[in-house]
Parts: C-alpha cells; sequence; structure tokens
C-alpha cells in the first residue's frame, strides 16, 4: 500500500535555481515574497519534467513567471506529493 501524501512536504532547491536567485537581485526578491508552499509548487513543477530539455524550458519560464510577479505555476494540479488527489502525476 503506498504511503499517504505528506501536506508538510518540501522540495529541495535544485542548484541551478539557487544560483539563478544568487545571480538575481530582483527575482530573488520576487522568489522571497513567494509563501513557503509557493516555492515548493513552482519547484515540483519544475523538477517534474521527465526531459531535459522540459525542465530546462520551465525553468527558464519559473525565471520569466516569477520575476513578473506570478505566484503559481499556471495549470498544475499541485505537487502530488503533498495531494492525495493529484497523487496520479507521480509515483510516491
Amino acid at each position: 500500500m503506498p504511503a499517504a501524501a505528506d501536506p508538510d512536504f518540501r522540495h529541495e532547491t535544485p542548484d541551478e535555481l539557487e544560483a539563478a536567485l544568487a545571480a538575481d537581485d530582483g527575482l530573488s526578491s520576487k522568489w522571497d515574497d513567494l509563501t513557503d508552499l509557493a516555492r515548493n509548487e513552482w519547484i515540483c513543477w519544475m523538477t517534474s519534467a521527465k526531459k531535459a530539455e522540459t525542465r530546462a524550458k520551465r525553468f527558464a519560464r519559473l525565471r520569466e513567471e516569477v520575476g513578473e510577479g506570478k505566484r503559481r505555476p499556471c495549470c498544475w494540479p499541485g505537487c502530488p506529493h503533498r495531494r492525495e488527489s493529484a497523487r496520479k502525476w507521480v509515483s510516491v
């Protein structure tokens, strides 16, 4: 039986995102303004891509949209590690 989704699950911040935040004060400021949950959603959305090229596109979009003040990734059901209803998106 699979383990229950963990409502307190947090993803580690990927190295490339850490580097982008360190290099861009504007992006870092917008990122810091997000809630922990919103940051976790962006990280999960970006890192859940199966192909490297898709992950790279999502990373570029994260940088652009967070920089513009967007709070969450569009059309994302939420981190499947946190919600039972989203579990179909990932094997836990």
